[in-house]
């Protein structure tokens, strides 16, 4: 089995368009997704020797993109308490990785925020099942089973552009069903 290899001086070439559509999907500010792109370079330059060559150079490099996405808004969010964390929640602020993230990777300081988190959780299960059948399993390939969009692509026989339509798509349908159904208070 041959080893994948890491071509550092190709990066900004091959990944840098795909991985700043990316970050700005997840963090809706350009400037600060070239930045965390920027970053994601250094980084990956810094620890190009931990690199096993088991993944591809892109898989590894996005796994990079992710950690430094999480950790911009951990930054963001630590100077926040935890119910303006849930009102930017609530006012459909997108952010991480979408909703299912955010419950997800939250923190479980009581059994009353367990008991909410798993009725969100049913609540946007509940609203995959209401929406386009075909968009809901794009949403879900891509945003809970972390899925590289080629991969999506390849599987369901989609165009890239016809991808980021039904995760659009997707997405605003969840927003409004949401809305409606667990954001109506």
């Amino acid at each position: 089995m041959s080893k994948n290899k890491l071509s550092p001086e190709l990066w900004v070439e091959r990944y840098s368009d795909y991985f700043l559509y990316f970050t700005i999907s997840k963090v809706s500010d350009r400037e600060m997704a070239k930045d965390i792109v920027s970053e994601t370079f250094l980084a990956g330059l810094k620890s190009k020797d931990n690199f096993k060559g088991e993944a591809s150079e892109k898989t590894w490099l996005i796994s990079i993109l992710k950690r430094k996405i999480i950790d911009y808004y951990r930054k963001i969010n630590s100077n926040k308490g935890q119910a303006e964390v849930k009102m930017d929640y609530h006012t459909g602020h997108e952010s991480g990785d979408w909703l299912e993230e955010q419950v997800s990777g939250s923190s479980m300081d009581s059994g009353e925020e367990a008991i909410e988190n798993k009725e969100l959780g049913q609540a946007i299960y509940d609203c995959l099942e209401q929406i386009n059948p075909k968009h809901a399993k794009v949403f879900k390939m891509k945003s809970m089973q972390e899925m590289d969009t080629e991969v999506i692509c390849n599987e369901l026989k989609i165009s890239s552009s016809n991808f980021w339509v039904m995760i659009h798509r997707a997405r605003t349908a969840l927003v409004n069903c949401m809305g409606q159904t667990w954001f109506k208070n």
